[in-house]
């Protein structure tokens, strides 16, 4: 019997590749007819109404490529980003520590429970005044006010994180022999992760929301700010792009959260 006609198998790795193509490209493929069918939606909405008040898809981005032609579009969305990373990085390296000491410490959940379920009830754009008041029209105003719309929902999350851990965890790792900070380090603070980062990710979406409301009040530059003139003065396409940037801009920084979670603590938080 000669090579020819005996039967050939196809490498498993060219048998993989097709179906790899297929579901890297399937995601990008979904992600498109998405934004197609919101764009197609509007656009017909825009017809529908048929006012300069509510303006369609292709004004917006002309206006849109006006404004990143002068650098205004670029200077606001770089503030306000700033802004919102730096106010959710600070409440979220205070409200994680806080969460951990709740969920692990009786004395501790006792003590400060009380203050997060009545300070998390009082809105952000509640305090925009009194955070004026108190840290003036500058940055330290605006700051103050991110890390307080994101701070709660971090704290809670993670509180409820650690009193989920299921305690068969905790007698199996003492039954090992496991001191009081390998379990807390090897046991419970992996089992807090998903929670922790679901709890972030709320906050982040919170972030976005609060700075439009503070910049709105007291500011020079931002987004906020570019909705705000936009309405004085009429400037409906300029709101439009303020929206739709604030939009990208939330949906982009999730996509890159997620993305984070995925390459580095996928095996603490495998469906997030």
């Amino acid at each position: 019997m000669n090579s020819s006609s005996l039967p050939t198998v196809d490498s498993p790795v060219r048998n993989k590749r097709p179906g790899r193509l297929r579901s890297a490209i399937a995601p990008i493929l979904s992600l498109g007819l998405s934004f197609f069918l919101l764009l197609a939606i509007w656009y017909g909405f825009s017809l529908l109404f048929a006012s300069p008040l509510f303006p369609d898809p292709f004004t917006v981005a002309r206006k849109a490529l006006e404004l990143l032609a002068d650098g205004s579009l670029l200077n606001n969305t770089w503030v306000s980003m700033l802004r919102i990373l730096t106010g959710f990085t600070i409440g979220s390296a205070i409200g994680v520590p806080l969460g951990l000491l709740m969920g692990s410490f009786k004395p501790v959940k006792q003590l400060l429970e009380p203050w997060t379920e009545f300070l998390r009830f009082i809105p952000a754009t509640a305090m925009i005044t009194t955070a004026v008041i108190w840290f003036g029209i500058g940055e330290g105003s605006k700051i103050f006010l991110l890390i307080y719309t994101t701070v709660f929902i971090v704290i809670l999350n993670t509180a409820a994180g650690v009193r989920s851990i299921s305690p068969n965890k905790i007698r199996a790792a003492q039954a090992l022999g496991a001191t009081k900070a390998q379990i807390f380090f090897l046991v419970a603070f992996p089992a807090t992760v998903p929670f922790i980062l679901t709890g972030m990710r709320l906050a982040m979406a919170n972030a976005f929301t609060t700075i439009v409301a503070a910049e709105m009040v007291s500011a020079d530059m931002g987004l906020g700010v570019m909705i705000w003139s936009g309405r004085m003065f009429m400037l409906v396409d300029d709101i439009f792009v303020a929206l739709v940037t604030l939009g990208l801009l939330g949906f982009l920084t999730d996509r890159l959260f997620r993305l984070g979670i995925y390459r580095f603590a996928r095996r603490y938080a495998p469906v997030i």
